[in-house]
C-alpha cells in the first residue's frame, strides 16, 4: 500500500528499517534539495506512528480473499475484564491492532426501515463487530438477568417501569420524558463502548443508532407534546455536557424512506404495540424525518463521512459495501474538521484515547450528573424514592456485589475468590 505525503514524498511501510522516499523540488536552487529533503525525512519520522493505523479503503472480506491473508496482529485486549494503564501501553501499543477496517459506522435511519437486519449483513461483509440499538431491556435487566419491571406492582404509579411498549401505547405519560432520557444515557454508554472496542481489538464497529441522533426522538416527542418545554430544555443541558466527550463515528449510513412508507413498513411487520401505536403518528414520523435531514445529517457531516440510500422498496448491503470501499478515509486537508477525532501523531496520544474510553466510562456517565428540578416528570416525591430505593436494591440479585451472592456462588468460592471483575458501569445506580 502506498502511503501519500505533501512534496510528494511516498511512504513503503513494507520496508522495516529503511525509509524509501521520492522528492521532486523543481523550484529550488542548487544545495537546497539535501536541507528541504532531511527536513521532510524528520516529519515523515514523526508521523509514521499514525500512518501504522490506517490505510485509506475499507476492504470487504470478498475483496481481502484476493489480496491474500492480513498480517498477523497482536490479539485482542481483555478490555471487558480490566484497565488499559500506562504501563500497559508501554508494551501493548494501540495501533498495532489497526488495519483499514478500524473504523466506527454508524446505522441510522427511521423506525421500521430495516437498519438491524442491514446492520448484522454489512458486519459480515466488512468482519466488523454489530452492536444493535439499545432498548429498556438494558436499564431493566440486571447482571443475573432479574427483570427489574416485575417489581411494577410494589412501587407507586410514577416510580413503576415504562419502556418502548409502554411509550408507543401511551406516548403522553408522565414518565415519556424520563424514558428519552434515559434512552439517551444508555446511547452514550454504548458508543463508549464501541469506542472502546474498536481500540483495543482493532475490529471496526457497525453501530445502530448513536447518541448523536437521539434528539430526533426528543423532538418528535415535543413536536407531538409529550414532553414538556422544561423537560427538552433539560435533555439539552445533559446533551450540551455530554456530547463533547465522544469522537464523531467515520462513517454515517442513513437509509431513508418517506413517512407513508413507514408507516406501511410498521404494518407488515405486525407488532400489535406498533401497529395500534398512538404514537407512530404521521406528525411524529414527519418531525423525526425535518431532523434527521435538516439537522442531524447537516451537522455529522462536518465532521464524518455520509451515505444516504433510498430504502423504500429495501436495498442491497453489498453496494453500501462497495460505496464504502470507494471512501477515502484518510486523505484530509491538515485543517478538515473530519481529521480531528482520529488522526494522531504519537502512540502516546492513541493510548490516552483508550486508557479514556476503556477505564473511564464511570467518569464519562458523570456529565449526566446535573441537577434536575425544573421538570415535575423528572422528579419523584421523596417518599415514593425511598419506597423505590428498597424495592429496586433489595430485589433478586441486587443485594451483593456481582459474584458475591451467597444464593448463587458456594462458600469456598466466596472465600478463595480473590479478584472480582472489572468495575462497570451500572445504569440501575
Amino acid at each position: 500500500m502506498l502511503f501519500e505525503y505533501p512534496t510528494d514524498i511516498r511512504y513503503f511501510p513494507s520496508v522495516k528499517y529503511n525509509l524509501l522516499f521520492s522528492i521532486n523540488f523543481p523550484c529550488l536552487a542548487p544545495g537546497q534539495e539535501s536541507e528541504m529533503a532531511l527536513n521532510n525525512f524528520q516529519r515523515t519520522m514523526l508521523r509514521v506512528p499514525f500512518m501504522r493505523t490506517s490505510v485509506r479503503c475499507i476492504v470487504s472480506k470478498a475483496f481481502q480473499a484476493t489480496l491474500g491473508p492480513k498480517p498477523a496482529k497482536p490479539a485482542p485486549f481483555p478490555y471487558k475484564e480490566k484497565d488499559y494503564t500506562l504501563l500497559s501501553s508501554m508494551f501493548d501499543k494501540t495501533t498495532s491492532r489497526f488495519d483499514e477496517n478500524t473504523r466506527l459506522i454508524v446505522l441510522e435511519g427511521p423506525v421500521g426501515i430495516g437498519k438491524t437486519a442491514i446492520g448484522k449483513q454489512l458486519a459480515e461483509l466488512l468482519d466488523m463487530h454489530f452492536m444493535p440499538d439499545v432498548t429498556m431491556d438494558f436499564y431493566y435487566l440486571n447482571d443475573y438477568g432479574y427483570d427489574m419491571r416485575k417489581l411494577d406492582p410494589q412501587l407507586p404509579v410514577n416510580c413503576r417501569s415504562f419502556d418502548e411498549r409502554n411509550f408507543l401505547q401511551d406516548p403522553g405519560h408522565f414518565n415519556a420524558a424520563f424514558f428519552q432520557i434515559i434512552k439517551f444515557k444508555l446511547r452514550y454508554a454504548q458508543y463508549i463502548d464501541a469506542i472502546a472496542h474498536l481500540l483495543n481489538t482493532g475490529q471496526g464497529v457497525i453501530l445502530e443508532r448513536s447518541p448523536f441522533s437521539d434528539f430526533t426522538f426528543l423532538e418528535a416527542m415535543y413536536k407531538c407534546k409529550y414532553v414538556s418545554k422544561t423537560a427538552r430544555d433539560i435533555y439539552y443541558v445533559l446533551h450540551k455536557h455530554a456530547m463533547p466527550e465522544l469522537l464523531h463515528p467515520h462513517v454515517v449510513v442513513y437509509l431513508d424512506a418517506p413517512v407513508p412508507r413507514i408507516l406501511d413498513l410498521v404494518k407488515e411487520r405486525k407488532l400489535p404495540h406498533e401497529v395500534n401505536s398512538k404514537a407512530m403518528n404521521t406528525t411524529y414520523l414527519e418531525t423525526m424525518e425535518h431532523e434527521f435531514k435538516y439537522k442531524f445529517l447537516r451537522d455529522i457531516s462536518k465532521k464524518s463521512e455520509v451515505l444516504v440510500y433510498d430504502w423504500s422498496t429495501n436495498g442491497d448491503a453489498e453496494v453500501i459495501v462497495e460505496d464504502l470501499e470507494r471512501l477515502d478515509l484518510d486523505n484530509y486537508d491538515d485543517d478538515d474538521p473530519k481529521k480531528l477525532d482520529w488522526f494522531y501523531t504519537r502512540e502516546q496520544y492513541w493510548a490516552d484515547v483508550r486508557m479514556k474510553f476503556t477505564n473511564e466510562k464511570d467518569d464519562l456517565m458523570g456529565n449526566f450528573n446535573c441537577p434536575i428540578v425544573d421538570a415535575p416528570e423528572l422528579n419523584i416525591p421523596g417518599e415514593e424514592v425511598e419506597v423505590l430505593t428498597e424495592a429496586w436494591f433489595t430485589a433478586d440479585g441486587n443485594t451483593y456485589e456481582y459474584g458475591y451472592d451467597p444464593k448463587r456462588h458456594g462458600l469456598m468460592e466466596l472465600l478463595f475468590k480473590s479478584k472480582g471483575r472489572k468495575q462497570k458501569w451500572d445504569p440501575l445506580a
